[in-house]
């Protein structure tokens, strides 16, 4: 093992989930993103967002310190047959920031008040498992999550039968490795 100065290592922390529900949140980061797909081009927005008031408030930035990843985005596609639910999105952005109006400059959108409320879905890990994230699934000004004025959807099941099975490893050769069975550990490992 390498020399660490274990005195200037701080312990992780554990971070108190952000569950399921309706959240103030700021918007943090915007890209334009235009990539060309099989129809053309595809034009949209990613959004990185953070949690902006309540109990989970810098979540997601607190999270990116600790573990290197921003945990919360969304995508906007500006595609013509997109157009009227981008629009909803810029509606509740506008409604969420007095004075604010759009004005197709994706960089004034940053440090701009919205309302999300997030779902829980499930999808299948890279070792196969299912597990759950966080998407955002609605966006509402900040009033009407302030006020409660929305439904939390209930968990999205994977479809199983549509999803890649867990993968199988030729296991061929591992035969002759020790189990910690077979190996005298000292600590009671």
């Amino acid at each position: 093992m390498r020399n660490i100065d274990w005195n200037n290592v701080e312990e992780a922390k554990e971070f108190k989930k952000v569950t399921p529900g309706g959240y103030v949140c700021g918007i943090t980061a915007v890209e334009d993103v235009n990539t060309p797909n099989k129809n053309g081009k595809c034009d949209y927005l990613r959004i990185e967002l953070d949690i902006a008031e309540g109990e989970y408030k810098n979540y997601f930035l607190e999270l990116y310190k600790s573990k290197g990843f921003w945990g919360l985005e969304m995508v906007k596609s500006y595609q013509e047959n997109s157009l009227p639910f981008f629009k909803g999105f810029l509606t509740a952005v506008e409604n969420s920031n007095k004075g604010y109006k759009f004005n197709n400059d994706e960089k004034t959108l940053l440090r701009k008040y919205i309302g999300v409320v997030l779902r829980e879905e499930e999808y299948r890990s890279k070792d196969g498992k299912i597990k759950t994230k966080l998407v955002v699934d609605q966006v509402h000004s900040i009033d009407k999550i302030r006020s409660g004025d929305f439904t939390v959807p209930e968990l999205k099941k994977l479809d199983v039968k549509d999803s890649p099975t867990t993968p199988t490893f030729d296991m061929s050769g591992f035969e002759d490795i020790p189990t910690p069975d077979d190996i005298d550990l000292p600590f009671g490992f």
